[in-house]
């Protein structure tokens, strides 16, 4: 591993790490094993930690905990955790008085040798970094050079692993806003796949949300960027972009469809079959129905996922993987038929655009178990879906009577046509979705909302969920 400039910094001047969440704990030992001076701060007590944090000071790590843990930072490098925010006065303080902030990723981004494909956007992030990963596993493992890493919002921290990484190697990252807010450095390679409305409740408006999403490529002149035709925000953003760009849409039936500047490249559906045009010649990439996932935002992320490692892949990798590919757990993943009733989980969708997309996805108008943290987003959207495609809706959670008044205003509540419940507690409420199903009947969680009410994390949401549907 070759210094850096900011390794060399590391090395030589006092680091201080705010957060001993699940990516600062790896950090501060990757930090400690090229030899900082490290001060660990956290809101938190030692009880309330990670066990793990209780060992940091016999290795030599400073502890200030509790509610003072931002006093005083006269550390020169600053480690943020990426759900801290970064215009904190304490911390503009010591960037006032000349420390640098910047993160577990970013240092990452500086010392890796491997090639760096990069995923956000506000929906899609995870498959899409899930099929990028496997597609790119495979055809390593067809070649026998190469190894892939996955991680960064998705996977296990990177940073630890950086030693051993060489040339020949992928690391493929997903990135949230959180995450992409300071970073200062872009992948070899980054795919937006969309923006809407979230995370409005953590940034201050929908401007600084989007801002944080092009740091993804705005930090490397030849960054190549995959992003979608579909979606006003992000192809607004592609518009005059310098470096390599592929365009990608579900709509679109050919290259001319896209008014193309020279050099661009495109993705596009026509007669069931996912193809591809270089600027010159269009290649078939994937018969849809081979697709075993349901809807067209799947199809979307399969055409990201093939733009992002589409130097790297053959088509017919890309075959097999769409074969075997089942879906990534908490994504419209089916738990079982029971009674002659479909219980899918789908807790990834913590926002009104994903859940619309989970309900384009299904067939049938499955009775939908909404509800969690209100994350500042309208909920307009999420009613208009609701009302075209649910048959029932339960609602629980902190946001429940957000969206009940919503659902309200529609004409199919209005009608009687959409029937609506509330239920506070989610056993309960997922108890009552049994009691309301028929044979044939789907039900489907899909929040639309964080899980921060009740859970830990959507993970854990939808977990419960998986619990609670086996034992009936």
């Amino acid at each position: 591993m070759t210094d850096t400039a900011l390794l060399s910094l590391i090395r030589t001047r006092p680091v201080t790490v705010i957060g001993l969440g699940i990516s600062n704990l790896p950090l501060i030992d990757f930090l400690l094993s090229v030899g900082a001076k490290i001060t660990a701060r956290d809101k938190k007590s030692l009880s309330e930690l990670d066990p793990r944090a209780a060992a940091l000071p016999e290795k030599g790590v400073r502890l200030i905990l509790g509610e003072g843990y931002l006093d005083d930072i006269n550390e020169s490098i600053i480690f943020r955790s990426p759900g801290l925010r970064p215009d904190l006065p304490e911390l503009a303080q010591a960037l006032q008085n000349g420390a640098i902030l910047t993160s577990e990723m970013e240092l990452f981004l500086e010392l890796t040798p491997a090639t760096v494909l990069g995923v956000t956007g506000s929906d899609g992030k995870s498959t899409t970094t899930t099929l990028t990963a496997l597609m790119l596993e495979a055809e390593c493992k067809k070649r026998g050079v190469g190894r892939v890493f996955v991680g960064g919002n998705l996977g296990t921290p990177l940073l630890p692993r950086v030693k051993e990484m060489t040339e020949a190697d992928f690391a493929v990252v997903e990135l949230s806003s959180f995450q992409l807010q300071t970073l200062r450095r872009s992948p070899a390679r980054a795919a937006l796949t969309n923006i809407t409305p979230n995370h409005l409740n953590w940034h201050t408006d929908m401007a600084e949300y989007i801002s944080a999403k092009t740091n993804i490529f705005s930090h490397a002149p030849n960054t190549a960027l995959i992003t979608n035709a579909e979606n006003e925000i992000s192809f607004s953003l592609s518009r005059d972009y310098p470096g390599d760009l592929t365009l990608f849409s579900s709509v679109k039936q050919s290259h001319a469809d896209f008014s193309l500047e020279k050099g661009n490249s495109a993705i596009y559906r026509r007669d069931g079959m996912i193809l591809f045009w270089d600027g010159k010649h269009e290649t078939p990439v994937l018969p849809t129905k081979e697709i075993l996932l349901p809807g067209r935002h799947n199809v979307e992320n399969y055409m990201t996922a093939y733009g992002l490692c589409r130097p790297f892949v053959s088509c017919e990798t890309v075959k097999e993987i769409a074969k075997s590919f089942t879906g990534v757990p908490h994504r419209l993943e089916r738990i079982r038929i029971h009674e002659g009733v479909t219980y899918y989980n789908s807790s990834i969708d913590s926002s009104p655009t994903r859940t619309a997309a989970a309900l384009s996805a299904l067939r049938e108008k499955p009775i939908v178990i909404c509800g969690g943290r209100d994350k500042g987003i309208p909920f307009e959207p999420l009613a208009k879906a609701l009302a075209e495609r649910a048959k029932a809706v339960i609602l629980t959670g902190e946001a429940a009577p957000k969206i009940k008044a919503v659902l309200r205003d529609t004409e199919a509540v209005q009608s009687g046509a959409l029937p609506v419940w509330e239920e506070s507690d989610f056993k309960e409420a997922v108890l009552l979705s049994r009691k309301l199903a028929k044979a044939g009947d789907t039900v489907l969680l899909s929040p639309a909302c964080t899980s921060f009410d009740a859970f830990k994390n959507f993970e854990e949401r939808g977990d419960a969920f998986r619990r609670i549907v086996l034992s009936f």
